[in-house]
């Protein structure tokens, strides 16, 4: 036998802490029985007693999931379900100078998804007015050229009219929670690459698709609008 074969049978060693298998045995129980937001959960006592550990480690792991958004205490209640706040979560770790250039990247990759992928919901959702007041927006805009990186200020205003447009809230906090990833990917240099094929398709060249109504045209115009931020991170 081979020592490769021999070593085939051996199993890594679980090395999370009493705690981390409490929180996560917790939120098994939670799905298990179908707990949803409002529902009451056993006491710290009846925690302890059925999985067999200390109300010490009951109460921390219980405490991890407050921080998480999961549960709440409720005077004269107990602790209880509760729906998560996502974007809420996010936003406490969403520090642009301590996360590392891969995390930065990533945040950033996804407010541009989030650009392309919310085609529908504003042409749905736009109203005349909307429109408008994007065109006002870009109305002094000047011809740019397919390198080039707008000030931040007015991609924040042209952009969060748009999330604003889709009537989604979520998405609108995401974009809040994403704003000092995107300032700070334009201060820090991480989009200030070079790119070779420069497609693009401008904000007003946006607004003037949008008035079209058509959600496949806008798509494929986001696309092209922000084709240049893709081809700087990719």
């Amino acid at each position: 036998m081979t020592a490769h074969e021999l070593m085939s049978g051996i199993e890594a060693v679980d090395t999370r802490t009493l705690v981390d298998k409490v929180e996560m045995n917790l939120i098994d129980f939670f799905m298990k029985k179908n707990l949803s937001p409002g529902d009451v959960i056993p006491t710290e006592m009846e925690l302890a007693l059925a999985m067999g550990v200390s109300r010490t480690v009951i109460r921390e792991s219980l405490t991890r999931l407050k921080t998480m958004g999961l549960i709440e205490s409720v005077k004269h209640k107990g602790t209880m379900i509760k729906s998560p706040d996502l974007p809420g979560i996010l936003q406490k770790s969403m520090i642009p100078n301590i996360l590392d250039q891969q995390s930065l990247k990533d945040a950033f990759e996804l407010r541009l998804v989030l650009e392309v992928g919310m085609a529908d919901l504003i042409v749905k959702r736009a109203t005349d007015k909307d429109i408008d007041e994007l065109s006002e927006i870009v109305k002094n805009e000047t011809s740019p050229s397919g390198s080039t990186l707008f000030d931040v200020d007015y991609e924040i205003q042209f952009h969060g009219k748009l999330y604003e447009m889709t009537g989604n809230d979520t998405l609108k906090r995401f974009q809040n929670l994403l704003l000092p990833v995107f300032s700070y990917a334009y201060s820090s240099g991480l989009v200030n690459k070079p790119v070779s094929v420069k497609k693009y398709v401008s904000h007003k060249g946006l607004v003037d698709i949008l008035r079209e109504r058509d959600a496949g045209m806008l798509r494929k115009a986001m696309r092209r609008h922000l084709e240049n931020h893709f081809n700087r991170i990719l």
